[in-house]
C-alpha cells in the first residue's frame, strides 16, 4: 500500500510550568531492516503518560502514548511474510524493545526490567501518532476477535494489574484491597481480581466511584474521604487479621501508609501506582517483622502477559469502560486524570476509523 508523506501526531509543550498536547505534522518513521511499521487505530492514554508529559519522572521523548493498537502495513527489508504479514494486528505497549541478555532479560519474567530496554514515549517516539516504528523480535501479535478499543486498555493498565494478582501470593476466596480502585489500572483490576476468584474491597476517593465499583464486581467500597481508619473497616468487612494482598494503583504516599496496616499476617503490599517524589513514606520494620508481611513491586507484563490478559477480554470475563478520544482533546483529558475524575480508560481514535464507545 501507498503510505502518504506526513502523519497526524500530538506532541508534549511545557512552557511556564504548565503543560499541554499540540497537534503536529511529521513524517512517516524510517524502517530498519527487522523492523516493521504500524499504522495505529487507536492508543489508550495511560496516567504514565500524563506524568511523563509533566516531566516529573525524567526526559521523554515529544510523542507519547504506550497503549497503541494497529495493523501492520510493512516490513524491514530484511523481513519477509513468512516472518510477519501485511496487515497482521499487533499492539504496541510500553516495552518496545529489549536487549535480550541483561541480568534481568535473562532472570524469570525479568524482561519487564530490561536494563536496555525501549520504552515507548520515553526513549522511543510513542503512539499518540498515527504510524509507529515496531522491532520485529519484539513484536506483540494480538489475535483477532476483540475490538482494538478494548484491547488499548490492557496493553498497559490491564496487563499491570493483572500481572500483580499474579504474584500477589492470594488464592481463590481470599480478599485482595485495590487502592486507587476508581482509576483506569485499578477499574480493570476490580474485574480481573473477581475472575480470578479472589474477593475485592475497592479503595477510593468520592461517592461518585462507589456504585462503580461495586458494577465492576467489588464487594466491598471504602470512600477514602469518609474513613479515618481504613484499616479497621478493611478488619470488620473481612472478619480476619487484614487482607492477603493489596495492590495499590494510585500515585499517593498515603495510600501507601495506609495499605501496610490493611494486611493480615503474611500479607502482601503490590507497589504499582508512583507517587511524586516529594511523597516518602514512613514505617517501622517491626510491623514487618511482627506479621511477615512482604513488599513487592511489579511493573507492566511480559508479551505473554499481554496474550493471557487479553485472554480474559476474549472469554468475556473482563471488559474495559472506554471513553473515546481525538488527538485534539488529549490535553483536556490529561487534566481530567491528573484531577482524579476519568472513568474507566480514555482512547484515542487514530486516522480516519470511527470506533464506537464502549460500556459495561
Amino acid at each position: 500500500m501507498s503510505l502518504p508523506e506526513k502523519q497526524k501526531t500530538a506532541v508534549v509543550v511545557r512552557e511556564n510550568g504548565k503543560l499541554r498536547f499540540e497537534i503536529e505534522r511529521a513524517s512517516i518513521p524510517k524502517l530498519g531492516s527487522q523492523d516493521v511499521l504500524v499504522r495505529l487505530s487507536v492508543t489508550g492514554v495511560c496516567g504514565t503518560d500524563i506524568a511523563l508529559a509533566s516531566g516529573e519522572i525524567g526526559p521523554t521523548c515529544r510523542i507519547l502514548g504506550h497503549e497503541g493498537v494497529g495493523r501492520v502495513v510493512q516490513l524491514g527489508s530484511g523481513l519477509t511474510e513468512s516472518q510477519v504479514k501485511i496487515g497482521q494486528r499487533v499492539g504496541v505497549a510500553w516495552q518496545r524493545d529489549i536487549c535480550g541478555t541483561c541480568t534481568m532479560c535473562l532472570s524469570d519474567g525479568g524482561e519487564t526490567r530490561c536494563l536496555q530496554q525501549l520504552q515507548s514515549g520515553r526513549k522511543v517516539d510513542g503512539t499518540f501518532a498515527e504510524y509507529t516504528v515496531v522491532p520485529f523480535r519484539y513484536l506483540t501479535v494480538l489475535p483477532e476477535g476483540p475490538e482494538d478499543q478494548l484491547i488499548a486498555p490492557i496493553l498497559c493498565g490491564g496487563v499491570t494489574i493483572y500481572k500483580a494478582l499474579k504474584i500477589c501470593g492470594a488464592t481463590a476466596g481470599q480478599w485482595v484491597v485495590i487502592s486507587g480502585a476508581g482509576g483506569g489500572v485499578g477499574a480493570l483490576g476490580i474485574q480481573y481480581s473477581k475472575a480470578m476468584g479472589f474477593r475485592t474491597i475497592a479503595i477510593d476517593a468520592g461517592k461518585e466511584k462507589e456504585q462503580y465499583c461495586y458494577d465492576l464486581g467489588a464487594e466491598v467500597y471504602i470512600d477514602v474521604t469518609m474513613t479515618k481508619d481504613t484499616s479497621s473497616v478493611v478488619k470488620e468487612k473481612t472478619g480476619t487479621l487484614g487482607a492477603t494482598a493489596v495492590l495499590v494503583t494510585a500515585g499517593s504516599g498515603r495510600a501507601y501508609q495506609d495499605a501496610m496496616t490493611m494486611l493480615g499476617p503474611f500479607g502482601t503490599l503490590v507497589c504499582i501506582g508512583i507517587p511524586p517524589p516529594t511523597q516518602l513514606v514512613n514505617f517501622h520494620p517491626l510491623l514487618f517483622i511482627d506479621m511477615g508481611i512482604r513488599i513487592i513491586g511489579s511493573a507492566v507484563g511480559t508479551r505473554l502477559d499481554i496474550l493471557e490478559a487479553v485472554g480474559f477480554l476474549q472469554r468475556g470475563l473482563v471488559k474495559p469502560v472506554v471513553q473515546m478520544t481525538t488527538l485534539e482533546e488529549l490535553s483536556e483529558v490529561g487534566q481530567q486524570i491528573s484531577a482524579g475524575k476519568a472513568i474507566g480508560k480514555f482512547v484515542v481514535r487514530l486516522g480516519e476509523d470511527r470506533l464506537r464507545s464502549s460500556n459495561l
